[in-house]
């Protein structure tokens, strides 16, 4: 049984990802008509054995948009003219959907500014309003 691997620690078996080949759209003259290049990849994360609940969930949550009702990720593939090119290109975006669904984003600590920051603010602001006042205050009597 073959395995494709999402990143160091995330496995997913090849029977779980299932494959539909239709016809392609778009330019490409007789091999548009005849073949079957565009690949469609289903894969279902809500009954697949290869993730936790948690990441289950987070995946759930983060690709929702992408997701059906039955829980199955589509992803297509039309780019290249053969199906085998389209299949592992397919196989890749997945992999990279899933791997960024599952990274943990940090948390931004609140920060305050600086002290030294605002007096450079408020020092700038003094500068420039004196540069105003001078250009006011000249009389131009003839």
């Amino acid at each position: 049984m073959s395995q494709k691997e999402i990143s160091k620690y995330f496995i997913i078996p090849e029977n779980e990802l299932i494959f539909k080949a239709s016809r392609s759209s778009g330019p490409g003259g007789q091999n548009v008509n005849k073949l079957n290049t565009r690949i469609t990849l289903l894969f279902n994360i809500v009954k697949s054995m290869s993730f936790s609940d948690e990441q289950k969930k987070r995946m759930l949550e983060r690709l929702s948009k992408r997701i059906d009702k039955d829980g199955f990720i589509h992803v297509v593939s039309q780019k290249f003219r053969s199906q085998q090119a389209n299949k592992i290109s397919a196989v890749e975006r997945l992999h990279k959907l899933l791997f960024d669904a599952l990274k943990i984003k940090t948390i931004r600590k609140e920060t305050k500014v600086p002290y030294a920051a605002k007096q450079k603010r408020l020092d700038q602001k003094k500068y420039q309003s004196q540069l105003k006042r001078q250009r006011a205050d000249r009389n131009f009597d003839f």
